[in-house]
């Protein structure tokens, strides 16, 4: 994938190998607080502002931050991925303007292990990449690339693209009300149904992810020879019944929350080959209307 020299996004906040601590100012009530975050697991961040007022207010606790130094690697990572949020930025706010709308362009969040989300609360990197509409922000632990190339055998810098555009995909559903209309759905719905409405947004993700490659490839002829396999390899490696046959041995359709191998690769290919954005309605599809 060509995106050396490409612009790069304004709107990535870089967190990784960022430690916080917490400079104690407010007496042996403070301390206390400290210990027991320290037993019990939880973050003593927020209870200390509402203890200590307002931000600079007297008695208020001093917060230091250090950032580890990031390795040559590191670093390029976070190019590749500003550069990549970048072409979804130039793809989107295309799109939007077609439909008569602004796009309001998404953060993107790098961080390692565990972060704090603006709405979403505290997240383990072991659950993946995701968006959270709480705060319209991506949020990615880049140790899932190594993941991706070494457990499910999709290496190559368009599947990592992919997984971006994925997300940002979900950033679109939110600002057309998709989001929203499928959570009040779900929130009537049986669990068997609720799994069926999540795999039919997470298949428009993968769409609107083949409708940005369709647009950044005619703009900018930025893929190269196996890239779009590498992609399919991808949505292949992380569908609900791939996932199960490695984790159980078995596969649990009524379980799918993402939708299947099959299924993933077909919406994305479709997204890919039409790069219209009014071609995605996965939601009246007769094939996963007939499964609900």
């Amino acid at each position: 994938m060509r995106w050396q020299g490409e612009r790069q996004s304004e709107n990535v906040e870089d967190q990784r190998g960022l430690s916080k601590g917490v400079m104690v100012g407010g007496g042996i009530g403070t301390l206390i607080i400290i210990l027991l975050a320290a037993f019990l697991g939880f973050d003593p961040r927020p209870l200390l502002q509402v203890m200590q007022g307002p931000p600079g207010g007297p008695g208020a606790p001093q917060q230091q931050q250090q950032k580890a130094d990031l390795t040559p690697e590191q670093i390029e990572q976070g190019n590749f991925v500003k550069a990549t949020l970048a072409m979804t930025e130039d793809v989107w706010n295309e799109q939007f303007a077609k439909l008569g709308r602004r796009y309001e362009e998404p953060k993107l969040v790098l961080f390692s292990d565990q972060v704090n989300t603006g709405g979403c609360g505290f997240t383990s990197a072991a659950v993946g990449p995701f968006y959270c509409p709480g705060d319209q922000k991506v949020y990615i632990d880049l140790t899932f690339y190594d993941e991706l190339k070494r457990k499910f055998k999709a290496p190559g810098e368009f599947a990592q693209a992919y997984v971006i555009a994925h997300e940002v995909g979900h950033h679109v559903q939110n600002l057309l009300g998709i989001s929203d209309k499928i959570t009040n759905l779900q929130r009537q719905a049986s669990q068997s149904d609720a799994n069926k409405l999540s795999v039919m947004l997470e298949l428009q993700a993968d769409f609107f992810a083949g409708v940005w490659a369709h647009h950044i490839e005619k703009q900018r002829h930025v893929l190269e020879t196996g890239d779009i396999e590498s992609g399919l390899r991808a949505a292949t490696a992380i569908g609900d019944d791939a996932l199960q046959k490695q984790a159980q041995g078995y596969v649990v359709p009524d379980s799918f929350t993402h939708g299947s191998s099959a299924q993933r690769v077909k919406w994305f290919s479709k997204g890919l080959q039409t790069g219209d954005v009014n071609q995605g309605d996965t939601f009246n599809d007769p094939e996963l209307l007939g499964s609900r």
